[in-house]
């Protein structure tokens, strides 16, 4: 299908974007054809009229469980024996693949065209990526590394990563993940919040660093790059030193993490949504103990100075959300963005630069998508406000075209109770 966005107003994803007015955007066969002036001749396309709306790249989250449905609750579950249940039978897992799927379209339909995923059930999110690309689901380029790789006892160990105890199970565990055509390995380097026995002790060292440089050079050799759960200064450390070529949450550095960073080219992704609720939330709300909070204040504070010292010192920062974790729903994102602004310092043109054209450049996809550009993929979407104005206007998108496909109007289940619990922290 040929066709032309008209009468929009364009963002186009560039660092130092501004609003542009009286262009067209020629889409053929789900690419940017071409931008023209509007008032040129325009033939051979159906032409759609965005009357004066906002159009811009779709979000890319790079750090999404397709598998979590971000309601809280009540009190702590076991999720390895949770999702043993799932796969006990052939029904239940059936079940669990429509819930991974129906989450990616989720997704999508709130204004993420690409995501990242990082962690999930078996090969489900391999699965759902191939069948979205052969158009038999509704959901954005997926990203996937399916199950990370953890260490018994360690994070997400039993439910979205497998434990390894040796450095050669670790590399067995990566050619594993090669032959389900994975596009990245994840590494749980540390424990988070919620295992954390002690105040002040956030991110403990689970993983040697021999499992780690083992499971990097194996992921190296394959041709894969290594994300890492990391939430503590130390695991960062043993990450950087090892291989990993992004740190995902983060901690407070020092110069030598700085350093680091640089000799190993390794980019920073932000997750200010997981801690934000530890964090802040009364407990009364949030159900955790007195220990969490302090550690979740720890690991919040830490994810905001690793990232305001990274863009200072000119380290590559991308942003994703965790989403899965408790509050941070499928549909949601929008907020990591409105939080990078708040906390971190950024200004809204940044923080939507950084979620668009900058998180395909470091995703790798940067020659694809991630920006209004000839050439690039038609991965777009349209708001009626400004988002360099109020990034809450990303809350409200009234059109999705992913590769070329067209969703107006695009609709997904809201959680009104997660909604008014985080919609204090906006402002």
């Amino acid at each position: 299908m040929k066709y032309a966005l008209m009468n929009g107003i364009i963002l186009d994803g560039s660092e130092h974007m501004e609003p542009v007015s009286g262009k067209a955007v020629l889409i053929n066969n789900g690419i940017i054809e071409d931008i023209v002036d509007e008032k040129s001749h325009i033939y051979g396309y159906e032409k759609f009229d965005l009357k004066g709306q906002y159009l811009m790249p779709g979000l890319i989250n790079m750090h999404v469980h397709l598998a979590g449905t971000g309601k809280p609750p009540k009190k702590q579950r076991d999720n390895t024996k949770l999702v043993k249940l799932l796969f006990s039978n052939p029904v239940s897992a059936r079940v669990a693949y429509k819930m991974v799927a129906d989450f990616a379209r989720t997704a999508l339909m709130s204004g993420v065209t690409t995501v990242r995923t990082v962690g999930g059930l078996r090969d489900y999110d391999t699965r759902v990526r191939d069948e979205i690309l052969e158009g038999k689901l509704d959901g954005p380029r997926i990203l996937a590394a399916n199950e990370g790789i953890s260490v018994p006892g360690g994070h997400m160990a039993g439910s979205v990563a497998v434990p390894v105890s040796s450095p050669e199970e670790a590399a067995e565990l990566v050619r594993k993940s090669a032959g389900q055509k994975v596009d990245l390995i994840k590494l749980m380097i540390t424990g988070g919040v919620m295992d954390a026995k002690e105040k002040g002790v956030p991110g403990e060292l689970k993983m040697s660093p021999e499992i780690v440089r083992a499971a990097c050079e194996e992921a190296h050799r394959l041709g894969f790059k290594v994300a890492a759960h990391t939430e503590s200064p130390e695991g960062v450390r043993v990450a950087l030193e090892n291989g990993v070529d992004s740190i995902e949450h983060g901690a407070k550095p020092d110069e030598e993490i700085l350093n680091l960073f640089r000799e190993k080219n390794a980019f920073l992704t932000t997750t200010l949504s997981p801690a934000l609720p530890y964090a802040l939330f009364d407990r009364s709300e949030s159900h955790i103990s007195e220990v969490e909070q302090y550690n979740g204040n720890v690991v919040f504070r830490g994810i905001i100075e690793n990232s305001k010292a990274a863009l200072a010192e000119g380290i590559p920062v991308a942003l994703g959300n965790d989403v899965g974790c408790p509050y941070i729903t499928q549909y949601d994102f929008w907020r990591e963005l409105v939080y990078f602004h708040k906390y971190v310092g950024v200004s809204n043109q940044f923080a939507l630069y950084t979620a668009t054209k900058r998180n395909a450049e470091l995703a790798g996809i940067g020659d694809i998508t991630g920006s209004v550009e000839t050439g690039k993929c038609a991965d777009l979407i349209v708001t009626k406000k400004n988002p360099l104005d109020d990034l809450k206007a990303l809350r409200n998108v009234t059109m999705v075209i992913a590769r070329g496909i067209m969703y107006e109007h695009p609709e997904y289940k809201h959680l009104p109770k997660v909604e008014a619990a985080l919609d204090p922290y906006l402002d």
